[in-house]
């Protein structure tokens, strides 16, 4: 008997990265059967070539310059040089052991069924797969991203590269261009100048990391000079051509920059081209999918999560958006995801970490004049000075109100976002913070004397 060409599901859902999976999982507990749909690997760009790997190289790097450094703590080391080979076995190790881990926990779920192939939406309550209709009494569209690239500018994978190329990249090479200085590009900047390569950024806006405040941007910039990690901002790119030794770059006002890579690092765009979903009445702008707040797409019981709704591209995004619509869709009534809560970490040397409201954005919002902000030292932190790092702890508040923005610069602190994030979404006045104990000596401590400073009871700080 020859096997039937439809099943019917509580939920299909196209897309198994970090949002497709963790509203898979999330469904599952609460007694829905699913259907996940995915054409490549379960754990989508985040586990296979975003997220995981990326920290993988940015640890790599760590550890170089901390041998190059070492004498600085009167330990007698010697870089010999970097085995990419090595490198990509450990990083390659990482994913594996996650994926084994993912895989088992989602195959091994008899609620959950896997199809593998590339899915469409074929009809407002059905995905088709290989001439098979999967029907959802919901649909989630969880097809995530891609790499993207300017008009003009064709990736060959050898000399002009995206993330995905340079994430398996067998040598270092001599000197890299990258092309956007957002969290991407300097990120890979990072490594690359950890590992030893000539590295020039070009950004078209003002700033690096012009998402971020801009006094986190300003330190970012004075690290990376000092790290020797070139950049140029506001100038915008005209054209790349190819020479016998790799790339010449032509940029604003006709500068030109030439390395043995171009990076192209200018963000990711939506991975919703023939999959459907126009035809089925999904509401569009530029490839991404519009959602209102509880991300729901305007056609009935279809809904978007991760990164093709407009917003924050980041894998605990989607994970908290899959969690919300399982529970949507289960009648639970969650709460609406705040995006501005979402806390946001940016893994280079020094490390960017921030949730809530840049200073800019608060004052537009409350008013200037409603706005204060406190920005405490890292250097009278015992522990940064133990790992000899730079920085500062900014906090942003509405006056005779709450933390509305929390924004950290140096080593380590995409490690404290989990209590800034606290903080900014459960509202929290500086005296309420600075009561509260933090345990020295920690970088968690400049959190504590920031809050105290802002109350008005400073410790080991200036009022």
């Amino acid at each position: 008997m020859s096997e039937p060409n439809e099943a019917t599901f509580d939920i299909v859902i196209l897309g198994g990265g970090s949002g497709g999976y963790a509203t898979a999982l999330r469904a599952v507990q609460l007694g829905l059967t699913v259907a996940l749909v995915e054409k490549g690997k379960l754990g989508g760009t985040c586990l296979h070539n975003g997220c995981i790997p990326t920290k993988a190289l940015l640890h790599a790097a760590e550890i170089a310059d901390s041998t190059r450094e070492s004498e600085q703590f009167g330990v007698k080391a010697e870089l010999v040089g970097i085995d990419m080979a090595g490198v990509n076995a450990y990083k390659d190790g990482v994913i594996s052991r996650l994926y084994k881990g993912l895989q088992g926990m989602l195959k091994g779920n008899k609620a959950i069924t896997i199809v593998e192939g590339h899915g469409r939406l074929v009809a407002p309550n059905a995905v088709e797969v290989d001439g098979k209709r999967y029907t959802g009494r919901n649909v989630v569209l969880a097809s995530g991203s891609y790499a993207k690239s300017l008009p003009g500018l064709e990736v060959d994978s050898e000399r002009i590269i995206t993330s995905d190329h340079a994430l398996t990249l067998d040598r270092v090479p001599s000197s890299a261009i990258v092309l956007g200085g957002g969290v991407i590009g300097v990120e890979f900047a990072s490594v690359w100048k950890s590992f030893g390569v000539d590295v020039t950024i070009v950004e078209a806006l003002p700033r690096l990391v012009a998402a971020e405040d801009e006094e986190s941007s300003k330190a970012l910039e004075r690290a990376f000079r000092k790290r020797k990690i070139n950049f140029k901002v506001g100038k915008p790119f005209e054209k790349v051509e190819k020479t016998d030794n790799g790339v010449k770059v032509t940029i604003a006002g006709g500068e030109t920059v030439e390395a043995e890579l171009l990076l192209v690092a200018v963000g990711r765009g939506p991975n919703t081209a023939d999959l459907g979903y126009e035809e089925q009445g999904v509401r569009m702008d530029r490839g991404y999918v519009l959602t209102d707040e509880r991300l729901r797409t305007g056609v009935p019981n279809v809904y978007a999560v991760g990164d093709i709704v407009p917003g924050l591209q980041l894998a605990h995004r989607g994970f908290q958006q899959g969690i919300f619509v399982a529970e949507e869709i289960a009648g639970q009534n969650p709460a609406v995801i705040d995006e501005a809560g979402i806390p946001r970490v940016t893994y280079c040397d020094p490390e960017l970490a921030s949730v809530g409201l840049t200073e800019a954005k608060a004052k537009e919002q409350y008013g200037a004049d409603k706005i204060k902000t406190y920005n405490y030292n890292l250097g009278g932190n015992g522990k940064s000075q133990i790992l000899k790092t730079a920085g500062f702890v900014k906090l942003v508040r509405v006056e005779d109100g709450p933390v509305v923005g929390v924004h950290m610069v140096g080593a380590r602190v995409g490690e404290l976002v989990g209590e800034a994030q606290l903080i900014y979404n459960w509202e929290a006045y500086p005296a309420e913070v600075a009561q509260l104990v933090h345990a020295h000596p920690t970088q968690n401590e400049a959190l504590g004397e920031a809050h105290l400073a802002l109350a008005g009871k400073p410790l080991h700080a200036h009022a």
